[in-house]
């Protein structure tokens, strides 16, 4: 299987609109990846980018992204957004999604 970079796992994560509900902030993306039904989208990938984001990503935070699986147009609206608070929320994203790509890259890869 071939190895797809964590970013692209998230980007395609976020315009999947697959997120079911749920009241846990700390492992709403780890179920996120877990739902979408993606081949590379491994127990160990997915647990490393909600560790990612537990570190990167207060629970609102956490929510908001989560969101976007739900509503993928949400993600499209919030990036371009010109509210102040949008804006300081998707540069908070980006970092998230380039650590995770920094960290996780090797748990997306295939083992053999």
């Amino acid at each position: 299987m071939k190895a797809v970079p964590v970013k692209a796992l998230l980007c395609a994560l976020a315009l999947s609109g697959l997120l079911a509900g749920s009241a846990n902030a700390r492992s709403m993306i780890e179920k996120a990846c877990l739902r979408a039904g993606r081949d590379d989208a491994s127990q160990a990938l997915c647990a490393c980018i909600q560790a990612v984001a537990n570190q990167q990503l207060k629970g609102a935070d956490q929510r908001l992204a989560a969101s976007f699986f739900k509503d993928p147009h949400k993600a499209q609206v919030i990036r371009q957004s010109e509210r102040q608070r949008h804006k300081l929320f998707w540069q908070r994203y980006k970092s998230f999604g380039l650590a995770a790509e920094e960290s996780c890259g090797e748990a997306g890869s295939d083992p053999a």
